[in-house]
């Protein structure tokens, strides 16, 4: 419990949604004409950002059909971009509450609400039903759970059996492994 504490208020930022908006409108734009590019750079902060997003999605093959799970969405930026592209409908899970407040928001100013759901809650007690999901990705998350036998078994529970699973991540378990 102490670890979610932690990476809780690590990530935690007040007036995250007002600092976006006050970037938008210093490139010109407003909520109300912003597009996934448009948010690419503060949406996926990841390593790699945006490219590395488009070359996992690439080698996945997901379906169209597929219901995805973004597992560790943080402000949803590569489930609004996989929503856009591909069509797909994509479920995030984040642990903060501001990312998810926040990226709920965003998936409405750029049009991809009824598509994109973020939720807030434990990738390690995910408030899922067994089976749900058609496949999921996590884009550097892994790094900051050190239970990862249990997020990889909670994973698996709510993947329907043959789905497929990407990681992007640096996931060093103990020195030297």
């Amino acid at each position: 419990m102490a670890d979610e504490n932690v990476v809780s208020k690590h990530y935690k930022q007040s007036r995250l949604l007002e600092n976006i908006e006050t970037g938008l409108l210093e490139m010109g734009k407003s909520k109300d004409n912003a597009t996934v590019e448009d948010l690419a750079a503060v949406d996926e902060f990841h390593i790699g950002g945006r490219a590395a997003t488009k070359h996992l999605v690439k080698q996945m093959r997901f379906e169209q059909s597929d219901e995805l799970l973004d597992v560790g969405s943080g402000l949803g930026g590569a489930s609004r971009f996989i929503a856009k592209t591909y069509g797909n409908s994509v479920t995030g899970i984040d642990l903060t509450d501001d990312y998810v407040s926040a990226g709920n928001a965003l998936s409405d100013w750029v049009g991809v609400k009824d598509l994109v759901s973020l939720h807030q809650g434990n990738v390690l007690d995910m408030p899922f039903e067994n089976c749900t999901f058609d496949g999921a990705y996590m884009l550097h998350v892994g790094m900051n759970i050190q239970a990862k036998d249990r997020l990889f078994s909670e994973i698996f529970r709510v993947l329907k059996l043959g789905s497929r699973l990407g990681i992007y991540d640096v996931m060093r378990t103990a020195e030297g492994s």
